[in-house]
């Protein structure tokens, strides 16, 4: 699939935005870098240990993925020797706008 089209004009712009780009930050990170670096493996290494591309092991540590299926994640668990909650992992900052709701009463003034 193409990225790019043509304008009435004749003009050559991309007309795809990228999904990623839209949204804020993905809402589970993927730490498969930081398991790595920790043992001391490099991702050529689990690419070759799993038989993941390591395009896709890429699109992984970039954050570049919009998911990751269970056989991928079974194959890195079982080459780095952990769990599936080593490799995902909530952000730690994230924090949403609250309005605080107004004190609601009975409608009663008190004397």
């Amino acid at each position: 699939m193409s990225n790019a089209g043509y304008t009435a004009d004749g003009q050559y712009l991309p007309y795809v935005i990228s999904i990623v780009d839209e949204i804020e930050k993905h809402m589970i990170e993927i730490r498969v870098d930081q398991l790595l670096a920790g043992r001391g493996r490099t991702f050529y290494w689990l690419a070759k240990e799993t038989g993941i591309s390591h395009t896709t092991l890429w699109r992984l540590k970039k954050d570049k993925a919009l998911g990751i299926n269970f056989e991928t994640l079974e194959k890195i668990c079982e080459a780095l020797k952990c769990q599936p909650g080593d490799i995902l992992a909530l952000p730690s900052v994230r924090k949403t706008a609250r309005k605080s709701a107004p004190a609601r009463g009975n409608g009663r003034t008190r004397k």
